[in-house]
């Protein structure tokens, strides 16, 4: 087992979707995917935004495109146009989720 990032190998786009935010990981490899959809459960993205996610984290499963998606309520201090945070609308969650390490065989 080696200990690798997630940008090594899979990429994620982030936006807002009301006061959670919306990340989708995607990776080029039915391999990888078995991989990302077998560690990259929704307690664990949950751990991972701690500080930030306070709500649950929902995740929704694209296999035909290689892609899992993750829902984190209460995300994002209200939303847009409503919250102080320098991230409003969620765009940098996909680049933070990407620096998360997982065991890659």
């Amino acid at each position: 087992m080696a200990r690798r990032k997630l940008s090594e190998f899979a990429e994620a786009r982030s936006g807002d979707k009301g006061d959670g935010s919306n990340v989708g990981v995607f990776v080029r490899t039915q391999a990888d995917y078995d991989l990302i959809r077998r560690v990259l459960t929704s307690e664990r993205v949950k751990r991972h935004f701690a500080g930030i996610c306070k709500g649950e984290v929902e995740r929704y499963e694209a296999p035909n495109l290689l892609a899992l998606n993750f829902i984190l309520h209460d995300s994002l201090g209200g939303g847009g146009s409503e919250s102080l945070r320098t991230d409003a609308q969620g765009k940098t969650h996909g680049m933070a989720l990407l620096q998360m390490e997982i065991d890659v065989p």
